[in-house]
């Protein structure tokens, strides 16, 4: 076992250990799922980032400023960090204030019982979709680290964060975020000045990028609504994610709520340059390299200290850590907490709390599979991003501001939006997500008439 391998191992054995000392603190349903409601802002505003900044924001980040430079059309981290802000902006202080445990308590208060459940048939396999690419590159850390097969390393890699996510819930998933926070930043500065030594400082480094790297318009071009759509995807089809509506509701006040998504968002945009610059620096340091998303290891490997390459191979796992556990637990909460509590009116909250540590091992089973079946990381993100969500954004956004619209409204935008989607994907039409968006406005509109129903305001209205 390689030297890297073990230090990979204790650093989760960490996290674990972090898991099991939380899981003595849990109690209740609330507890497990919303952390009892009581993280404060440097506790949540660092969950939120360490969530969002996921393997594709340093793989494919990098990955795509090296093959295709800098332009309007780059979404990671700009698109991806406004998507956090805009949450701040415009939904924190009234998610806050109805007590959520999932956003499908929201659908089922302000529209019915049918809509909260084809909610969450849609939100579920976003969640595991985006779980399902953080275990593979997992896996593909553990691979490179030692001379396990890819398989093998992804199988090792679903049972540990499985196992560690099962015990402690959103608490210890939103401390163990907080760490592997820290250890992603200090893992991405160290291999960026380690880049800039080997490129001759920062000015030669900077000199490296070639004007044609940094453009407005992308190279292949593109029209207005080509960059729409480049950043509709991430902003409008994530603002909805679980991940991150459960990190606002467990936030102690709605002020901190709100400050904590601003930060995150602030501290993901700035971090995030850091890949981006680190790609575009290693189109010159490593030209030709035929997997653009090799380039962040390829970078270490060559140009950085055994013990430097350990900290940028810590820094990676922690990206990946900080998103899977958060995404199994989502995958958890929205299955037991709104499809299969409610016909088990007489559970107790021991029993709720062992049926969604259930559902955490059950998803991560399924993510296991799916790590298996894919080819790419970024690709499984981007699907997460955009299946079903322009209908969910429209009967969220709709649902919160204004009184117009009732279950057959919201069923039209979220079917509607889905099989939109869905039909230009299949006929590869060239906006996909900006017509699911237009197709789930127009169908809630359409069937707003029929009914009318007032925006919950209390908590009373969600239970």
């Amino acid at each position: 076992m390689s030297p890297l391998l073990l230090a990979i191992l204790a650093y989760v054995a960490v996290q674990l250990a972090i898991g099991f000392w939380v899981s003595r603190r849990i109690r209740t349903e609330d507890d497990y799922l919303v952390a009892g409601r009581s993280m404060g802002p440097l506790l949540a505003s660092g969950t939120i980032f360490a969530t969002w900044f996921g393997a594709e924001t340093c793989l494919g980040g990098a990955g795509g400023a090296y093959t295709h430079g800098v332009s309007l059309g780059t979404a990671e981290p700009f698109a991806y960090g406004l998507c956090i802000v805009f949450m701040g902006l415009v939904f924190a202080t009234r998610l806050w204030n109805l007590k959520l445990t999932t956003l499908g308590d929201f659908f089922r208060a302000r529209y019915s019982r049918g809509v909260e459940q084809l909610a969450v048939l849609l939100m579920a396999p976003t969640s595991l979709l985006w779980a399902a690419a953080q275990i593979r590159a997992f896996g593909q850390v553990l691979s490179s680290a030692s001379e396990l097969e890819i398989e093998l390393g992804i199988a090792l890699a679903t049972g540990l964060v499985v196992l560690y996510t099962a015990c402690g819930g959103l608490l210890a998933d939103a401390i163990t975020d907080l760490v592997q926070g820290v250890c992603l930043i200090v893992g991405l500065v160290v291999i960026l000045f380690g880049v800039v030594q080997v490129g001759g400082g920062w000015e030669a480094t900077l000199a490296g990028i070639g004007p044609e790297r940094l453009r407005l318009v992308p190279e292949e071009g593109g029209s207005l609504l080509a960059l729409l759509e480049a950043w509709c995807v991430p902003i409008l089809g994530s603002v909805v994610a679980q991940e991150l509506v459960v990190r606002v509701s467990a936030s102690r006040s709605a002020r901190v709520a709100r400050i904590s998504a601003l930060a995150g968002g602030g501290l993901y945009v700035l971090v995030g340059l850091i890949p981006v610059f680190l790609g575009l620096a290693g189109a010159t340091l490593v030209p030709g390299l035929a997997d653009e998303e090799a380039i962040l290891p390829e970078l270490a490997g060559r140009f950085l200290s055994p013990f430097a390459y350990a900290l940028f191979a810590g820094a990676l796992v922690s990206a990946i850590l900080s998103t899977v556990d958060s995404t199994l637990l989502v995958c958890s909460s929205l299955l037991v907490h709104n499809l299969v509590l409610p016909r088990l009116p007489g559970a107790s909250e021991r029993a709720k709390v062992r049926l969604a540590r259930l559902g955490v091992v059950g998803f991560g089973l399924a993510a296991f599979v799916l790590a298996l079946q894919s080819e790419s990381v970024s690709s499984l993100v981007e699907l997460a991003s955009s299946l079903g969500s322009a209908g969910l954004f429209v009967i969220l956004l709709l649902g919160l501001f204004t009184r117009s619209g009732a279950a057959p409204s919201a069923y039209a935008a979220l079917l509607g939006g889905l099989a939109v989607y869905v039909f230009a994907s299949q006929r590869e039409a060239e906006y996909p997500f900006l017509l699911s968006l237009a197709a789930a406005f127009a169908g809630f509109v359409l069937l707003a008439p029929f009914r009318s129903a007032p925006a919950p305001t209390a908590r009373a209205k969600i239970e």
